[in-house]
């Protein structure tokens, strides 16, 4: 009996020794795929992507905003854009006509509710004072000059980098916005920047794997039209051999 039983035991530690070494082939072929798979899907990303949209873009509110993470925020700001550019555009509302009509609005409000709250209690309230913080209008301006000094930086480093192929790219995209800003004014194509910030992103992580394939296969068609433009006509401009000086 003793030596039945240290065989039988012997037998199942074997069993379970081939059993788990199995399991353990199994799972790493297993992660080995997976990883194999989510090597080749970061590979056909767009533009080789490797972080989330909502991380590229910003992370915090303004992305969740975008993303319509908060769907009554993302509506609310998408309505009163909607309803400015409707009140500018459609019904001919100049923007100064707007702020005195508001102005007078909330002149005859405070009327109302500082004469009226002692007609209807003894003690009178106090009509709540409305201020502008500070810290908004500083915090605007230096975000706005900190975007500003980055195109600019951008647009001089495209100007003398020597990259005809960038320079062309960035001067083809910026004559698409001057013909766009010739069709219609500032408001228009600020209420189109809108529009588009609060459905692309969201409509991006939603069909991405879609979006990915059909951008490359547009830039795919773009990169051969280049090379015959290269070709014929690029590669016939005589380059500059003057060089700058390094310094050290």
């Amino acid at each position: 009996m003793p030596e039945k039983t240290a065989a039988e035991n012997i037998l199942n530690s074997l069993v379970e020794t081939l059993a788990e070494s199995g399991s353990k082939q199994k799972s790493v072929s297993f992660f080995g795929e997976e990883k194999s798979n989510s090597v080749t899907s970061q590979f056909n990303r767009l533009f080789g992507r490797q972080k989330p949209v909502h991380h590229l873009l910003g992370g915090g509110k303004s992305a969740d905003v975008l993303l319509w993470r908060n769907k009554k925020v993302s509506a609310s700001f998408l309505t009163g854009a909607t309803a400015i550019w409707v009140l500018f555009e459609w019904l001919n509302y100049h923007f100064l006509t707007l702020i005195f009509f508001g102005l007078v609005l909330g002149m005859l409000a405070q009327f109302i509710w500082s004469n009226a709250s002692g007609l209807f209690s003894r003690s009178q309230t106090k009509v709540p004072r409305l201020a502008l913080p500070e810290e908004i209008f500083v915090n605007l301006a230096i975000s706005i000059r900190a975007e500003i000094n980055r195109a600019l930086s951008y647009l001089q480093d495209v100007a003398c980098g020597g990259n005809i192929k960038q320079l062309l790219l960035v001067v083809a995209s910026l004559w698409a916005a001057a013909v766009l800003g010739s069709w219609c004014n500032f408001l228009t194509v600020l209420y189109i920047g809108i529009v588009a910030a609060h459905t692309l992103p969201v409509f991006y992580e939603r069909y991405e794997d879609q979006v990915d394939s059909f951008v490359y296969k547009v830039l795919d068609q773009i990169q051969g039209h280049y090379r015959k433009l290269d070709a014929g006509v690029l590669s016939k401009i005589p380059k500059g051999g003057i060089k700058g000086k390094k310094y050290e």
